[in-house]
């Protein structure tokens, strides 16, 4: 194998980001783990403001260990003459521009994607905000809950009596990820026709994209999505089941195959195949607490260990609740030896590697910057080189 195809993906790309919080971070650490030089520019006197989210990775916060590995930190002040022409210089050889500013900063700052288009046509811009360019929001302050609000995810999400928050930052998870497919798409099409391209991504036009299955059920079905807690909205059985020591197992029946082999070969009782309020998907969800209640009065007899047994013998997907501790012990990612080790300024953490397998290669994994760690080599570097 030679030395070029030992290189990463992206060894040779330079992204410039002026960041913060989590989307845009989210989308750039994907470029650094594939190989791409990522400087991220921070502000004076504290930096993205990720930083100070918690304490809780030996001091560091856990959002921005989790979105800021491998990354090059410079501090700038952009509005000073000497950093922002030196920021000038970053972009004449640079790639990738990211940013997810409030509405309007970059270009008050002289950083809209229309100037530096015009100024490095091989550049690829990505503007990330919250509610896009135009329209009545453009000027919306946008965070991940209120984006999500927005999008009604809260509306399907949570119990009954009230609705809940998801457990992530999905709304920045997905507009991060729109905005990483988007730049590798943009660098793909320059490698075609020379030009870079601007591209901007919205964080409630990517999770409304993700609300597609609750918008057509209820645009098209008639009836509002109802909260359903930790049980499937639409298909039953999905969910969780009280077993006979008090535990709880998740299973999930796709196929009327799948449920005649749950009737017959867990629950024993063969006859639910013909019953009229089980008799297709729509039927079940129609009758699920009926169902529920047959369905755990069978597993009173069993342990969750044991209806879980019995659920894989007949083939029946299923799960446990895991805690976050017993995620971070699980044994198929154990198994695969999926964790590993990665530097910061707390001291060698421990995370995963990206989803994304690619046979003979790894994710470079780099160390999470602290604060202005690279500020004078990135300083002396393009002051010494200049714009060339």
């Amino acid at each position: 194998m030679g030395e070029a195809e030992l290189q990463p993906p992206l060894h040779g790309v330079t992204v410039i980001a002026l960041e913060q919080a989590v989307a845009a971070p989210f989308a750039t650490r994907q470029l650094a783990d594939l190989g791409a030089r990522v400087i991220k520019i921070e502000r004076p006197g504290g930096g993205d403001f990720a930083r100070d989210y918690d304490r809780s990775v030996k001091g560091l916060s856990s959002y921005f260990v989790w979105v800021n590995r491998g990354k090059e930190s410079v501090v700038l002040d952009l509005k000073e003459e000497t950093d922002r022409s030196l920021v000038d210089r970053f972009l004449a050889r640079a790639d990738v521009f990211v940013q997810n500013l409030g509405p309007g900063a970059a270009a008050r700052l002289g950083l809209g994607s229309d100037v530096l288009r015009a100024r490095h046509p091989r550049l690829i811009t990505c503007d990330i905000t919250g509610y896009g360019p135009d329209g009545p929001y453009r000027d919306k302050k946008a965070y991940d809950l209120l984006v999500q609000c927005e999008a009604g995810l809260l509306s399907v999400t949570g119990s009954a009596d009230s609705p809940a928050r998801p457990g992530i930052s999905v709304a920045d998870i997905a507009g991060g990820m729109y905005a990483y497919t988007g730049i590798l798409t943009a660098l793909y099409e320059r490698e075609r026709t020379g030009e870079g391209s601007a591209v901007s991504v919205s964080l409630l036009d990517a999770l409304a994209e993700w609300m597609g299955h609750p918008y057509f059920a209820q645009a098209h079905g008639g009836e509002p999505v109802a909260r359903s807690g930790a049980r499937h909205p639409s298909i039953s059985p999905y969910g969780h089941y009280r077993c006979g020591d008090g535990a709880q197992v998740f299973l999930s029946v796709q196929s009327d195959r799948e449920w005649v082999a749950l009737c017959e070969r867990v629950l024993r009782r063969p006859a639910l195949v013909r019953d009229p309020r089980f008799a297709d998907n729509p039927s079940r969800r129609t009758h699920d607490d009926e169902l529920t209640a047959l369905m755990e009065g069978c597993f009173a007899q069993h342990s969750a260990e044991g209806v879980t047994a019995l659920l894989d013998g007949a083939g029946i997907a299923n799960a446990r609740l895991r805690t976050i501790a017993e995620f971070a012990d699980h044994p198929q990612l154990r198994a695969r030896d999926r964790w590993r080790d990665f530097g910061s300024p707390a001291g060698v953490l421990r995370g995963l590697l990206p989803p994304v397998v690619t046979a003979g290669r790894e994710a470079a994994m780099g160390a999470v910057p602290a604060l202005g760690e690279h500020t004078a080599a990135i300083r002396a570097e393009f002051t010494e080189t200049g714009e060339g």
